[in-house]
């Protein structure tokens, strides 16, 4: 028996077994076991979840050797993978096949079943997070059966299954609508946070993928502007020596030593953001997209984020803003703030609104609690709804009114799981 524990270190669990299944087979077997003999089973990717949606109690299952690419269809683009595949196995995977994932997000540590079970998502007014890219899933339900959703095979389900949290069943495969490969031009340059609030739906819509990095204490803002392309010919990453400087040194090394040294004096921290905010130079390159969409994060934090609707992200920033001018909390974090497409998924932060999404982040050498519940306590009235996989203090209570198909969803869960095998005690919270 092995304790378990997320990638930052928020849950910490002691299951009782852990076991790698050797295929689909394996699994439904252990799930029918696990159910007569009164067990919770629980499907551990990455961890990379700061909430305990992933979280083991009883049988915690490794899915390592159920990855990589199980099909592809070449009339239609749309191929099958296996549910632990990394993502960042999965991009270089399909460019050897001319194929691309329409959207990703910034990191791309998770397996594709846990990234698009807790609603991950990028950022681009014209695109849906991770699951809305699923034209198919495969689980193993609660009895060892498997069960199929596709847009020919219980299609009604899809919009249920595509976002499940893993409540529903463990996800043994994924069917992605991909596109063929393409580059992004990226171009990234510091702004002030004001000229960035006051033309923000000019940028949203006028680029394929925009968000913005504002830096606390600070009105400096970084803004990245991606834009797709087709032809190979216009690729121009950057240099080895400069991605290595912006990303490894920069990024996590020289960052991570930064927070530990503000940490033991807090004071300081509204200074240094004020001089690294100021350091930041413009960049410009050009990349396959998976390689541009994702970046390295090493430093270890506490993060929270919450979607709502796109036209209230201005007024929540400035109010945020306000909050930390009077010192009650410094933070070194960086302010996150991406743009989504409203879709149809039943339990995604977009469900029916188009979305703009913050972000707020601490390190995690530091108590995050009263900057994070400040940052909710800002969000009244806005039917906010936070990323699943991110910390948030709401309940099955306040959650239901804020999603029209959540009472579909948990009937639904009472019909595939009644003995409720896969869940933990964050899914009892939000789930009722």
């Amino acid at each position: 028996m092995a304790d378990w524990s997320n990638w930052s270190g928020t849950v910490t669990s002691h299951p009782r077994e852990t076991v790698l299944v050797r295929d689909v087979a394996h699994l439904q077997l252990l799930c029918e076991e696990s159910m007569l003999a009164g067990r919770r089973v629980k499907a551990v990717g990455a961890g990379h979840s700061f909430t305990g949606i992933a979280e083991p109690t009883d049988v915690l299952v490794r899915m390592d050797r159920l990855s990589g690419m199980r099909s592809v269809d070449e009339a239609t683009d749309r191929v099958w993978v296996h549910a632990g595949t990394p993502l960042h196995v999965l991009g270089p995977e399909l460019r050897r096949r001319g194929l691309a994932m329409t959207n990703l997000g910034d990191i791309d540590r998770q397996t594709i079943a846990g990234a698009v079970s807790t609603g991950t998502h990028g950022t681009g007014a014209g695109f849906t997070g991770l699951a809305g890219q699923l034209t198919g899933v495969e689980l193993v339900q609660a009895d060892g059966s498997l069960l199929r959703v596709t847009e020919t095979e219980n299609a009604e389900l899809l919009p249920a299954v595509t976002l499940s949290l893993g409540a529903l069943g463990i996800v043994t495969a994924l069917q992605i609508q991909c596109v063929p490969k393409f580059l992004l031009h990226a171009v990234e340059a510091p702004a002030t946070l004001d000229e960035t609030l006051d033309g923000i739906d000019e940028r949203v819509d006028g680029t394929d993928h925009f968000e913005f990095y504002w830096f606390p204490h600070t009105d400096r803002v970084l803004t990245k502007s991606n834009t797709r392309l087709t032809d190979p010919a216009a690729r121009a990453p950057l240099p080895a020596w400069r991605s290595r400087l912006d990303d490894d040194l920069l990024s996590n090394k020289l960052f991570g030593a930064l927070n530990k040294a503000t940490t033991r004096a807090p004071r300081i921290i509204p200074a240094i953001n004020q001089v690294s905010a100021r350091a930041l130079s413009r960049r410009e390159f050009t990349d396959w997209s998976y390689r541009v969409f994702a970046s390295e994060r090493d430093v270890v934090f506490r993060e929270t984020e919450m979607a709502i609707p796109r036209a209230a992200v201005p007024d929540v920033l400035r109010e945020l803003r306000s909050w930390l001018a009077r010192r009650v909390e410094v933070v070194t974090f960086p302010v996150e703030v991406r743009f989504a497409a409203a879709d149809e998924l039943w339990l995604s932060t977009a469900h029916r609104r188009e979305s703009g999404y913050i972000a707020i982040h601490q390190y995690a050498g530091r108590d995050h609690r009263r900057y994070f519940e400040a940052f909710w306590s800002m969000l009244a009235g806005l039917d906010a709804r936070p990323h699943w996989g991110k910390m948030h203090d709401l309940g099955a209570s306040e959650l239901r009114s804020r999603y029209p198909r959540f009472d579909d969803f948990a009937a639904l869960r009472d019909r595939l799981d009644p003995q409720r095998v896969f869940t933990n005690p964050y899914l009892d919270r939000v789930l009722g």
